[in-house]
């Protein structure tokens, strides 16, 4: 023990007794790694090391820090919270493996260098300390209880006992009295940390108490007892084996507990990160193939979208988001389900491909990208989509929930954004291309590494969540193929470009269809833009898959009529782009909806019909259907309507006729519907998950500059001349600015810059931030003075006004 003690002596001398000291101790690339993997105390530089200390330990950054801990680092900090403070190694190696998991044992040191390398843990192993406020948080307490399900110890849990009480209790378990409080309770926690004597005190207990022990153990610690408790009850609170936390409530003192578990701080430990093995194996290129199919549904799902909002997009609600009818009807347009209906539209959305038109009327429509997008080739279109999937906040999957005041999310709202959703994102990808090429991992697995890699407090459901969502958009989109990773998303998470992978797998485009005699006509293929667009007016879409099926009815065929095609325009077409010969039931319906177009004419007076037919007018004035039209006779071959021009056209359309509107000069209205298109918007951006994570030139000068405030914080000045009384001057406090009038300031400056010496000074600059600098001055003129920052090494000049005072430097310190 005495060679012990000695060997442990200068260790003791040297450690840091401070979390300052022991930043002050790292080398840069530490230094390096901390500001890295804690971007949050850049904002702004520290000044110091001093501040830099200050900062980490601070609540916001050190739950920040927390909670991207993996399970066993958060178990880890969880022990040190309930272990003595300081806490020697050995002691947080026992309360982690109870002396018998020997994979704990192995992780353990990886664990604490991460808590010490993110400034959570520091000191050496004889005396390891949790930063302060990490101690606040995962400490236990009647309100918060601790992840352990450990309670208060027995110091903590008698604080406010009377000592009268505390002497029965020290009594009853058999120990002798004391004088004192104080020694009392450390008579009862020496009891409860024998393990031979606990035992033995164990052994005379009722088994009933065992029992209500048990249900104490593992936490939570606490149990409401009656004003007269049963016997069990009442022998382990006479013995201080259950102390009273109120009173209608006792709770079990972690030394209690912790003898029971043998030790262990957690039931589980988790010291490896659970395995993301193979399930199913495929062959890539099936794999691929399967994406390469979902790629191009994908694309053509959202040009469809996007498409059937360009003339008469859904209003903008007064809250903002997409209404829950507009929702289902799109839904409806698309054949799908209203998730994946949302997921589309926030998809295009966040490619920038919709947005709100900004009228007043406010409603949603194409943006002018979208008509870039539409002109590029498949691959690349798919490439511009998962790229901004890839990285959007926006999270489809939560619309239709509620949130904390009780509201309904909306699609397109703007509180569907989870800044944790890129990374999710992107780790289950990480994951899944980790596995051998055409493997697919089982969801469950892949579930468990997240939640051990990131078992955040309260976030962990909403990551699971997104992972899970994750997998779903990642199939529909292309970017997994049956489970497995593309190849062309293993190009997108390497940064790559991922269509000229993509390209060769997606059929070419035809510029043919196959007429059929039911009226419908069979594409084989995706169609080329022009044949594709004309057909969409055409014909209505029955059925898609890999060959999509067109119908032909009188309401397409007049469709493409208003749209200002004439009979002999769509014979022509068809002829030129099939392969079979047009059949004859199609040509006549073309013809037969064509005699009949325009032969009514709607125009606007209120609103009128005319027609030559002065016969097929009274027909109309005799239906009943046409009653809701307010129709009335002005004219043999003229008919006067309360209706709008537009109401009376589908009524007029609805009863069987094919009317056609007419400009006010009598000619045919052509109804070539104008796309409408939004001014220029560019694509959402997507929430910050906290500050940005620095680059190296940042670091290395953020580096830098807390090394130089730390050289200035911490020269040694020479002692203040006292006053002309004889009184001794106040120096000034460790990382206060000295202050000095400014008579002073000049004359110490000049005399420095004769000398060739250099002083402490404190400075602010025209931002207001202020900081201690080493200076050697040069020359003093003009109400400037230029010399050698030492603390920056460069040539600087600094204004003599900002300069808060200065100092003289012991001989040594330069």
């Amino acid at each position: 023990m005495p060679e012990a003690s000695t060997s442990a002596a200068p260790a003791a001398a040297n450690a840091p007794r401070s979390l300052a000291e022991a930043l002050r101790a790292r080398d840069d690339v530490a230094l390096t790694a901390l500001l890295h993997a804690r971007p949050d105390l850049l904002n702004p530089v520290p000044g110091d090391v001093t501040q830099l200390a200050t900062r980490a330990g601070t609540r916001a950054s050190v739950v920040r820090a927390l909670d991207r801990l993996d399970r066993f680092a958060l178990q880890t900090a969880e022990a040190l919270a309930v272990a003595p403070d300081p806490c020697p190694y050995p002691v947080l190696e026992s309360l982690l493996t109870g002396g018998e998991d020997e994979e704990a044992r192995a992780a353990l040191p990886r664990a604490l260098g991460t808590l010490r390398d993110q400034a959570l843990v520091w000191g050496d192993d004889e005396r390891l300390r949790l930063v302060r406020t990490a101690r606040e948080l995962l400490a236990p307490s009647a309100q918060r209880p601790s992840p352990t399900g450990l309670g208060p110890t027995v110091a903590e849990a008698t604080a406010g006992m009377s000592p009268t009480r505390v002497q029965e209790i020290v009594a009853a378990a058999g120990l002798p009295a004391t004088h004192d409080p104080v020694s009392a309770v450390a008579a009862l926690t020496g009891l409860f940390t024998d393990p031979e004597r606990m035992s033995a005190l164990l052994d005379e207990a009722p088994a009933e108490a065992h029992q209500v022990l048990g249900r104490l153990v593992w936490g939570p610690p606490y149990g409401e007892v009656t004003p007269n408790p049963a016997a069990p009850v009442r022998w382990l609170r006479d013995r201080g084996l259950l102390l009273p936390a109120s009173a209608r409530t006792v709770v079990l003192p972690r030394e209690v507990a912790l003898h029971l578990r043998g030790g262990f701080a957690h039931r589980r430990t988790a010291p490896l990160a659970p395995p993301v093995g193979a399930d199913r194996e495929h062959r890539p290129r099936l794999v691929d193939a399967n994406a390469a199919g979902q790629a191009l549904a994908a694309v053509g799902v959202v040009e469809e979208l996007v498409k059937a909002w360009e003339h008469a997009g859904p209003a903008v609600l007064r809250a903002g988001g997409l209404a829950v009818r507009d929702l289902k009807r799109t839904a409806a347009t698309l054949d799908t389900t209203e998730p994946q209906a949302a997921f589309w539209i926030e998809l295009a959305y966040a490619a920038g491909l919709l947005a709100s038109d900004g009228e007043a009327d406010e409603r949603y429509a194409p943006t002018p990208a979208f008509d870039d997008w539409t002109e590029l080739p498949p691959a690349r279109r798919w490439s511009a989509l998962v790229a901004a999937w890839l990285p959007a906040t926006r999270t489809a999957g939560l619309a239709g929930e509620q949130d904390a005041k009780g509201r309904t999310l909306s699609v397109l709202g703007a509180d569907l954004d989870r800044s944790a959703a890129p990374e999710v994102r992107r780790r289950v990808l990480d994951l899944l291309a980790d596995l051998p090429e055409g493997a697919s991992p089982q969801p469950e697995a892949l579930l468990e590494r997240l939640a051990w890699e990131r078992p955040s407090r309260g976030t962990s459901d909403l990551r699971a969540r997104l992972a899970h969502w994750t997998l779903t958009e990642a199939e529909v989109l292309g970017v997994t193929g049956r489970g497995a990773l593309s190849a062309f998303g293993r190009a997108l998470l390497e940064h790559r470009d991922p269509a000229p992978m993509l390209a060769p797998l997606l059929p070419e485009p035809v510029d043919h269809v196959l007429l059929q005699a039911d009226l419908t006509a069979v594409a084989p293929g995706p169609l080329r833009r022009p044949l594709g667009e004309v057909l969409a007016v055409l014909a209505d879409v029955e059925s898609k898959g890999g060959a999509t099926v067109y119908r032909f009815t009188p309401g397409s065929v007049r469709r493409a009529l208003d749209a200002g095609r004439t009979a002999s325009d769509l014979h022509a077409f068809l002829a030129e782009h099939s392969r079979t010969p047009v059949p004859q039931p199609l040509a006549y319906l073309i013809d037969d909806v064509a005699r009949r177009h325009g032969h009514l004419r709607v125009g606007a007076a209120s609103s009128y019909v005319r027609c030559d037919d002065d016969a097929m007018l009274g027909e109309i004035l005799a239906d009943k259907r046409s009653a809701g039209l307010g129709l009335r006779r002005l004219a043999p071959t003229v008919l006067a309507a309360q209706a709008e021009p537009g109401a009376l056209l589908d009524g007029l359309r609805a009863m069987g006729y094919a009317p056609a509107a007419e400009s006010r000069t009598g000619d045919v209205l052509v109804a070539r519907a104008d796309a409408h298109r939004t001014p220029a918007r560019s694509a959402p951006v997507p929430v910050p998950d906290g500050p940005p994570v620095p680059d190296a030139t940042l670091l290395g000068a953020a580096v830098r500059a807390i090394r130089a405030g730390d050289l200035a914080a911490t020269a040694v000045r020479k002692e203040p001349a006292p006053s002309a009384d004889g009184t001794p001057a106040p120096a000034p406090a460790p990382g206060e600015l000295p202050r000095t009038s400014a008579a002073e300031t000049l004359a110490t400056v000049q005399a420095a810059a004769l000398t060739g010496s250099a002083v402490w000074i404190g400075y602010v600059n025209a931002e207001g931030a202020a900081s201690q600098r080493v200076i050697a001055p040069v020359r003093v003129e003009g109400g400037f003075v230029t010399g050698y920052d030492h603390t920056a090494d460069e040539v600087r000049t600094f204004a003599l006004h900002r300069i808060t005072g200065v100092a003289e430097l012991a001989e040594d310190q330069v």
